[in-house]
């Protein structure tokens, strides 16, 4: 394909129709979806096995890229769990009848045709789908080669469901995984209304530099661990060692683990059972460097400067020991990402200040930063974590893929 206009074009015609659909059958429709999947999980995960079998499992994506029979009936789940969610297009946030007599009215409007660019992440393909469709969006799927046998089975199930209710199939369009349609879709402003990359830190930073479409960045989370001196350090080594090796590879994972040196001593070598358990690589500054390999554990690297502000997305972590919360504040305000950071502490002023100053889409007490999900915090399914400020920030999902549109209705009312 020369050009990827007449497939946005038909996105766009479609997301008029989209648009008009009742809440009531925007619920059927999804919850056929997850019957649908849920029917055809043998044949997703087949599929996927194709994508799989062209990538080296040690890759850090590969995890990222794999559909399980477990991880199908979630995505089913999923789609039951929005269908039900209420739909925020239509709702009226401001209704006042002014001065001059004119009623006035701020409605929820959905933006109409999403664009979504995205890695080896099969799941975002119905994610996406879900979402867009209950809020009443087309959508314009840009996934990645590598899951490009799951993103065609997938998005074929979907428009098959879309055209049993008499929608276009074109409401859900997936787009060629060449990278050289990506240049097209980031100035298509007249069929496209937002950008939503979802991927690597490169990914988010071509998106951009290079996007006249209006975008939300999500994905890259450089998340860090504050480990206080007053923290109950059992209770710590359960958040550290969950929020690095239960899924490394997802944004939501730690990559630098701050320790007071109060308590340095004798946290460090608490961990060093678990970690030698998940294989974990350390890569230490020179205080913690010298406490790990005192306490005999061998996957040790002296820390360099890049290590810290790193995603690792895999069994690895960079471990500094700071003086205080003064330090911690300071090194996360220099490498965070602004997705997810955490303090374990027993000191309540400290927890406060901690969670009043870091500036991140979402900050913990004494918790894995493994939560940060939208399926999790009770949004049903997410198209991605926003790191940014402007529209959404956090959990992007369902009520966050709306504007807004004011009404005016008068009776002859002019002004001079």
């Amino acid at each position: 394909m020369n050009t990827i206009t007449p497939l946005l074009q038909a996105t766009k015609q479609a997301s008029a129709v989209v648009r008009r659909l009742s809440p009531a059958l925007k619920t059927d429709l999804l919850n056929r979806l997850a019957a649908v999947l849920t029917a055809h999980t043998a044949d997703i995960v087949a599929e996927n096995q194709k994508d799989l079998d062209r990538m080296d499992p040690a890759d850090p994506k590969y995890d990222r890229l794999k559909l399980t029979e477990a991880r199908v009936t979630g995505l089913a789940q999923s789609l039951r769990e929005v269908a039900v969610l209420p739909d925020p297009g239509g709702e009226v946030l401001i209704d006042r009848t002014i001065e001059q007599g004119l009623q006035l009215k701020k409605v929820a409007v959905p933006l109409g045709v999403v664009g979504v660019i995205y890695e080896a992440r099969p799941n975002v393909t119905v994610d996406v789908a879900s979402l867009c469709l209950r809020s009443g969006n087309a959508c314009v799927l840009k996934g990645g080669k590598e899951a490009d046998y799951s993103n065609r089975y997938l998005v074929g199930l979907i428009q098959g469901v879309l055209a049993e209710f008499d929608v276009p199939k074109a409401a859900v369009t997936l787009l060629p995984p060449d990278r050289a349609v990506v240049n097209e879709l980031l100035t298509a402003v007249r069929y496209v209304d937002i950008i939503i990359p979802r991927g690597s830190d490169s990914l988010i930073q071509f998106v951009r530099k290079n996007s006249l479409v209006p975008t939300i960045e999500t994905g890259a989370g450089v998340c860090h661990t504050y480990v206080e001196a007053s923290a109950d350090l059992a209770k710590a080594v359960d958040i550290v060692v969950n929020a690095r090796v239960s899924r490394p590879s997802v944004c939501n994972s730690l990559d630098c683990l701050l320790v007071d040196q109060a308590i340095a001593d004798r946290f460090l070598p608490m961990l060093t059972a678990d970690f030698r358990k998940w294989n974990v690589e350390v890569f230490a500054d020179e205080t913690a460097y010298t406490i790990f390999d005192q306490a005999g554990y061998a996957r040790l690297q002296p820390a360099r400067p890049d290590d810290f502000g790193r995603e690792f997305l895999d069994y690895k972590i960079a471990v500094k020991v700071v003086a205080g919360p003064d330090e911690a504040l300071s090194h996360i305000q220099t490498y965070s990402s602004r997705h997810s950071e955490a303090i374990l502490s027993q000191n309540q002023p400290t927890i406060d200040r901690f969670l009043g100053e870091v500036d991140a889409a979402a900050v913990y007490a004494n918790a894995s930063t493994r939560f940060t999900d939208g399926g999790v915090f009770g949004l049903g399914a997410e198209i991605g974590i926003s790191t940014q400020k402007l529209h959404a920030r956090g959990p992007f999902a369902l009520e966050k893929l709306v504007t807004e549109k004011w009404i005016v209705i008068g009776d002859g009312q002019v002004r001079w």
